[in-house]
């Protein structure tokens, strides 16, 4: 039987050139999603699906990310004094919930590249990669009464649901979204036989496919469950075109063996890697917010015209 995957990579060297010019100064990982930073959102999803710790792949200018998830022993000390109980114990628990080790990308060379720079820490085990600028909200909502109510089961958060299929079928694991046929040129497609609801055995996938030539229109989204074994083949694997080494070539040697799979996940799925996704998760989760839900979706009517 092999062992509880407990380690979740986080490549977040990137630039954020689409938030550009408040990226010059905050990692695009840390703008807000309501009253927390993006990674934070994607950071509980791991935690909440048993990851224990988190590598953070980062670049220059990006401390930032570090300093949310360590001990603030000032600020902690400011909020004892003034009595706010509740917002000390938040921020104590921030730096609790996962142990956060970092290790630096130099140079941009692709997300194969940034993943390879975990293997020292990660050695031979299999573990997780999930990037930050795709968030998933796992939790079931419902619709009553004109007010949003969450379900009281079920909720189990997108990387848990890669991990259940993982337990069963070993090798690759990947999450999959159903895109329009039009958007397939802007996502790595998977292709294969369904072999029960909403689980694919892949056997191709496309980077990018025109759409008269995808093999389907499900693409991958951010979320990965690895074997060790790939650090081996991102070794020895060529850079492309651009001089970049792909995440999804070395996926594709896996699918070739039959060892690859896809899950569609169930939740509320944003791309926060563009402003509009953004928006949209701020929206979902303004609306959700139980301190001040009811308030958000009355701000919301009030400003449409």
């Amino acid at each position: 039987m092999s062992q509880p995957i407990t380690t979740a990579v986080l490549p977040v060297a990137g630039w954020g050139t689409r938030f550009l010019p408040v990226t010059k100064a905050v990692p695009k990982e840390m703008l807000p999603i309501v009253d927390r930073p993006c990674i934070a959102y994607v950071v509980a999803e791991a935690v909440a699906s048993g990851i224990e710790h988190i590598v953070l792949v980062t670049a220059r200018g990006k401390t930032a990310m570090e300093d949310y998830f360590d001990r603030s022993p000032a600020l902690e000390l400011a909020l004892e004094a003034a009595g706010k109980s509740d917002l000390l114990a938040e921020v104590r628990a921030i730096a609790r919930q996962a142990s956060i080790i970092s290790v630096r990308q130099h140079e941009q060379r692709g997300l194969g590249h940034a993943v390879l720079q975990a293997a020292p820490v990660v050695g031979e085990n299999d573990f997780c990669v999930m990037l930050p600028d795709d968030i998933v909200d796992g939790r079931v909502w419902r619709e009553e009464g004109g007010a949003l109510h969450r379900l009281p089961s079920g909720d189990v958060p997108a990387l848990g649901q890669l991990l259940a299929a993982r337990r069963e079928t070993g090798g690759v694991v990947v999450a999959l979204k159903e895109v329009p046929r039009a958007d397939t040129r802007r996502y790595g497609i998977c292709a294969g036989d369904w072999v029960s609801p909403g689980r694919m055995k892949v056997d191709r996938m496309v980077e990018k496919p025109k759409p008269e030539e995808a093999p389907s229109n499900f693409s991958i989204v951010g979320r990965y469950v690895l074997p060790g074994s790939i650090f081996e083949l991102l070794r020895a694997q060529a850079p492309g075109a651009i001089g970049e080494i792909q995440l999804t070539d070395a996926l594709a040697v896996y699918a070739g063996r039959g060892e690859a799979h896809g899950v569609v996940f169930s939740g509320a799925h944003f791309d926060t890697g563009n402003p509009v996704g953004l928006l949209a998760a701020n929206l979902h989760y303004a609306l959700r917010h139980p301190a001040f839900g009811e308030a958000a979706a009355i701000a919301v009517r009030r400003s449409l015209p």
